[in-house]
C-alpha cells in the first residue's frame, strides 16, 4: 500500500484515517476562483485514490467548501471521514473578505458564536450544507482569543454528542501552540488539527504541544506544511504564516531546498513528509485546488527518502533534534 492511502486510527476511537488527508481551504476558493467542475474532479480523484480523509469548516468560502464536498460524497461508494469546524457560523449580511473568498456569496458575512446553542447550529447548519446526517470528527475552531469557552462551554457541548454516538472525536483547530496546549491540558481530545507549527521551517510544536498530545493519547493533524506557501515556491511574493515573507525566511527555505538537491529530494516531498517524522503525528492534511495538485502533492508524499536525510538536516542546522 502507498504512503498517503496507508491507515491510522485516531486515538481513542474505532476511526481509520488515511496519512495523507485532504484540507478544503483552497477547494472553498481561498484567493482564487474555483470552478465547480474542478473542484468536483479534485474530490473524485481524492477519493479514487484512497485517500478517505477530509476537512472543512464554514469559513472556508463561507460554507462553499463544504457544499462541494457534499455533492461529491452524497453519491460516492468510498470509504471517508469527515471533519468540520465549530464556533463560526454564517448568517446574512455584507461579507467583507471577497477578496479572499472570491467564490463565496456576497450576501452573508462569519460571525463567532462560542453559546451553546451556536455550537449545536453550527453543526447543524454544516449538516445541511454538506448533506449529510453526521460527521465524524468536529473541530474547536480558532479558539485563540476564547480559551476559557473553549474549555467550559464548547467542549461540554462536544462531549454530550461523543458519549450519544452523534459524532466520534472532539479537537481543536488551532495555529499556535500556547493556546492549543491549554485546551488539550484541560479538555479530553481524541484529535487536534495543528497549522505551521511542525515544518521545515518551524518545530515549536515539539518542544511542548507533541509530547502533551503523546501523553494526554491525542492524534495530531499537521497542517500548513508549506507555511503558507514559502515551502513550495520560496521567493518573494510568498506567505508565511499568513503574511508577506520576510527575505530571512526566503533565504532559509532556499537554502534547505538547495542541501535537498544533494539527495534528490524536491523541497515540496521534504515539506510534505517531515512531520510524519514524530510519533505524535497521525496525518499530513494538505490542501489543494485542482486534481493536479493532490496528485502532485501524492506523487511527493509516496517518494521514498533517504534514511538518513533528517539526521543529516539536524547536522546541517537545518532543523532542531527530535526531543
Amino acid at each position: 500500500m502507498a504512503r498517503h492511502s496507508e491507515l491510522v486510527t485516531v486515538k481513542g476511537t474505532d476511526l481509520e484515517i488515511t496519512k495523507l488527508s485532504l484540507g478544503s481551504a483552497p477547494l472553498g476558493g481561498l484567493f482564487q476562483k474555483v470552478k465547480e467542475s474542478d473542484s468536483d474532479e479534485l474530490l473524485t480523484t481524492v477519493l479514487d485514490a484512497g485517500m478517505r480523509y477530509i476537512d472543512t469548516a464554514p469559513l472556508y468560502g463561507y460554507g462553499t467548501a463544504e457544499r462541494r464536498i457534499g455533492r461529491i460524497v452524497q453519491k460516492t461508494t468510498r470509504p471517508y471521514v469527515l471533519s468540520t469546524k465549530v464556533g463560526r457560523l454564517l448568517r446574512p449580511g455584507v461579507n467583507t473578505e471577497l477578496d479572499k473568498y472570491p467564490d463565496a456569496s456576497p450576501s452573508e458575512e462569519i460571525y463567532f458564536d462560542s453559546t451553546p446553542d451556536g455550537i449545536r447550529k453550527s453543526l447543524h447548519d454544516s449538516l445541511e450544507r454538506l448533506g449529510v446526517p453526521s460527521v465524524q470528527i468536529v473541530y474547536i475552531h480558532d479558539a485563540d482569543e476564547w480559551v476559557e469557552d473553549a474549555v467550559n462551554v464548547v467542549f461540554p457541548v462536544l462531549a454530550e454528542l461523543r458519549s450519544q454516538g452523534l459524532i466520534k472525536a472532539i479537537g481543536i483547530g488551532m495555529n499556535w501552540c500556547e493556546t492549543a496546549a491549554a485546551i488539550m491540558r484541560d479538555t479530553d481530545l481524541n484529535i487536534a488539527l495543528i497549522a505551521g507549527r511542525y515544518t521545515l521551517l518551524d518545530q515549536s510544536a515539539q518542544s511542548e504541544l507533541y509530547p502533551l498530545a503523546l501523553k494526554k493519547n491525542v492524534s495530531i493533524v499537521a497542517a500548513g506544511v508549506y507555511n503558507s506557501g514559502v515551502l513550495a515556491r520560496p521567493e518573494r511574493g510568498s506567505n508565511y504564516d499568513y503574511l508577506p515573507a520576510s527575505d530571512e525566511i526566503i533565504a532559509r527555505a532556499k537554502k534547505i531546498g538547495e542541501f535537498l538537491k544533494g539527495y534528490d529530494v524536491s523541497l515540496t516531498s521534504a515539506a510534505l513528509q517531515f512531520p510524519l517524522r514524530h510519533p505524535a503525528v497521525a496525518t499530513v492534511l494538505t490542501g489543494a485546488a485542482n486534481a493536479s495538485e493532490i496528485k502532485a502533492n501524492i506523487a511527493d508524499f509516496d517518494k521514498e527518502l533517504p534514511a538518513n536525510l533528517w539526521r543529516e538536516m539536524e547536522s546541517a542546522g537545518l532543523i532542531e533534534p527530535l526531543n
